[in-house]
């Protein structure tokens, strides 16, 4: 009787599926503790186990075996409220299972955690590129915080950096480039380049994570576009006439690039490279006074453009202004449309416009702002490591070095503070 008890229960058990919007779910508290190293998860050549480093022990074996033969398609759905790095690597270290379907998790939703801040770490000034060391932030959990560094990179020649694209910080040293993953510090060199324009190469950029059959190193050099698939030992070469590429993003399954003049562009790998300039309206007066170059950003469904200008009579006492652009598509040619707010959503730049973009929606999940603007702060100015803005009101002058720069590149040659979401967030469906 009390053996058919326990079966009945047991069924009951496996029958029930928590409710996506408990506060205290089962699946994402089993991992008790958040810090910042991922768990190592144990796998047994007879039996699959749950080991989360740190972690409160599920409370049966039979439990265990539950959480652990959850649907893919119900913890995709825990995964989508989880609304920090940590937590996603608390859940990634709750067992085998868990952590496979993180890695399957569609990368279209990485738009609900917050990037994590980079802060490299300079010594008189410099960063030592042979020697990479810096800092990864959670504004999630800014209590936590990880120390990373790769290993030394030799022969010591100096390092140029090119970007930062699906987690990885792209360097290239004369005729080789390194990819350096941020959250565990491993390095990727690419084969050796032929190009007799290495010197010219000024912009680095994965168009798919290094875990995808599709991943591909681009590099934009000032007479041709270099291309490299992953796991191949040669590089393609296409010669390359027009302004020079000041940003690339990714919407919709489309690479964007805006380049110095503020053209935009879409740039496709197969068949063949190609780039061709999209059509596009600027309305009269849509940019007064004196600019930064633009930073272009994917916003769940919308292509922004957003658009930093001071008053060119009192550049050094008035304050800028943020203003906020999105693309319609659905007038030929497409037009750049003036939104008023941000509602609830956060974006994330940096000041070179070689690193990535971000948005977030309902920042307040996290302990975020919606219609703000998040940007790194000047280290020397301020121990905070960003500051957020809010689009529509003044941008005091005081932070316009932070996020502004009235360069003709835009790209900073040194590596300096920018937002960065680690590769293992992008998973494998690319």
């Amino acid at each position: 009787m009390g053996g058919g008890s326990r079966r009945r229960r047991h069924r009951r058990l496996r029958a029930r599926t928590p409710h996506a919007d408990e506060p205290s779910s089962p699946p994402v508290a089993a991992p008790a503790s958040l810090g910042i190293r991922e768990a190592v998860v144990a796998e047994g050549p007879s039996k699959r186990t749950c080991d989360a480093s740190g972690s409160a022990s599920l409370p049966s074996s039979s439990g265990s075996h539950v959480w652990e033969n959850l649907l893919d398609s119900l913890l995709h759905q825990i995964i989508s409220l989880i609304s920090s790095f940590h937590d996603l690597l608390a859940f990634r270290g709750t067992c085998p299972s868990w952590r496979a379907a993180a890695s399957s998790f569609p990368s279209v939703y990485t738009f609900t955690l917050p990037p994590l801040h980079l802060e490299p770490a300079i010594s008189h000034g410099i960063f030592n590129s042979n020697n990479p060391k810096w800092k990864l932030v959670d504004p999630a959990k800014r209590a936590l915080s990880l120390c990373c560094s790769a290993p030394r990179i030799t022969p010591c020649h100096r390092m140029r950096y090119l970007g930062c694209s699906y987690g990885y910080l792209i360097f290239l040293e004369r005729e080789h480039c390194h990819l350096i993953d941020v959250y565990t510090g491993t390095k990727m060199m690419s084969p050796k380049l032929q190009s007799n324009s290495n010197s010219l190469i000024y912009y680095g950029i994965l168009v798919a994570p290094l875990t995808s059959p599709n991943s591909r190193l681009i590099l934009f050099s000032r007479t041709s576009i270099l291309q490299w698939q992953a796991g191949t030992n040669s590089w393609t070469e296409h010669p390359h006439v027009g302004e020079p590429i000041l940003q690339v993003v990714f919407f919709k399954g489309q690479m964007f690039a805006m380049d110095f003049v503020q053209r935009l562009h879409t740039i496709r790998i197969v068949p063949q490279l190609s780039i061709q300039e999209v059509a596009v309206v600027w309305e009269e007066g849509m940019l007064v006074g004196l600019h930064s170059k633009p930073w272009l950003v994917a916003c769940g469904d919308m292509l922004l453009l957003i658009d930093l200008s001071v008053s060119v009579d009192l550049l050094f006492d008035f304050p800028g202004t943020f203003q906020v652009f999105r693309l319609d598509f659905s007038e030929e040619p497409a037009k750049w449309v003036k939104m008023e707010n941000l509602d609830n959503w956060a974006l994330f730049l940096a000041n070179d416009r070689r690193n990535p973009t971000f948005s977030c929606m309902n920042p307040e999940r996290w302990g975020g702002k919606g219609n703000h603007i998040y940007v790194p702060t000047a280290l020397e100015d301020s121990d905070e490591p960003w500051t957020s803005l809010e689009v529509g009101q003044p941008v005091p002058s005081s932070t316009h070095h932070m996020s502004i720069s009235y360069s003709a590149t835009a790209h900073s040659s040194p590596l300096n503070g920018l937002w960065v979401l680690p590769s293992l967030v992008y998973g494998v469906c690319q």
